[in-house]
């Protein structure tokens, strides 16, 4: 399958595995992310690794997904050199893991303008070109705090909850139109990309597995529009889950 995907908040965790995911699959996939030396290494590391001539199969962006002029930039750059967008996975997001008393009202907008705004520019990048085809995917990246308010994470909580909805508003919108809009509850806390290096302090309990993820989020954009799914949630196996 050779689309155009473009994943917006790539960083070394999820981020990454839907890269070499896509990537695997044939799409070509423009990266978006603030750190620009970040995505540029991983730029290098997936052209290294690749073979064979033709158009770059990745293209590292950087872009403030919160900037509405860098984010046009962002898209009129993919288009330019891989193509119209196909396939786009609003990912990024923002915390500063504080509660009322302790959060500022900037950390509390900027976690909103990252996660629930920036996939508003995003999406109104994309979207016009996923008219012009008739079809398309959008999948936004959710949370345990999607569904469920967490404490000590007013700002997170709050802009994901927000990101459900506008995936669920677009999804009647553009549903109709051909393109297919879901929203991933990732209920867990997600596992290193790569094996550690250096021993670490590990959360408790079963782990996601970022490969595992996404193939989930790829048997999204494989399904047809007679059974698509609006929401699916992630979650690691644990002996007692249903005690």
């Amino acid at each position: 399958m050779n689309q155009v995907a473009v994943i917006a908040g790539v960083g070394p965790g999820l981020g990454k595995a839907l890269v070499r995911k896509f990537r695997q699959e044939g799409c070509r996939v423009g990266m978006l992310a603030r750190s620009g030396s970040y995505l540029t290494s991983l730029e290098e590391e997936f052209r290294r690794g690749a073979s064979g001539s033709g158009p770059p199969g990745v293209l590292a962006v950087p872009c403030d997904v919160t900037n509405p002029q860098q984010v046009s930039s962002a898209f009129n750059r993919v288009r330019e050199t891989l193509g119209p967008v196909e396939i786009l996975i609003n990912h990024a997001s923002q915390s500063a893991w504080k509660g009322l008393v302790d959060l500022s009202l900037e950390e509390f907008e900027s976690a909103w303008r990252v996660a629930a705004y920036g996939a508003l520019l995003c999406t109104r990048e994309a979207v016009p070109d996923m008219l012009r085809k008739g079809s398309g995917t959008i999948i936004f990246t959710g949370a345990t705090s999607s569904i469920r308010g967490r404490g000590g994470a007013l700002d997170f909580s709050s802009a994901k909850f927000a990101v459900r909805g506008m995936a669920e508003s677009l999804a009647r919108e553009l549903w109709p139109k051909g393109i297919h809009v879901a929203h991933v509850v990732i209920d867990g806390v997600i596992g290193p990309t790569e094996p550690r290096r250096q021993p670490t302090a590990a959360p408790s309990g079963p782990l996601l597995d970022p490969a595992a993820i996404a193939d989930s989020y790829w048997s999204l954009v494989k399904q047809a529009p007679s059974a698509w799914t609006l929401e699916v949630d992630l979650r690691p196996f644990q002996e007692d889950f249903f005690v």
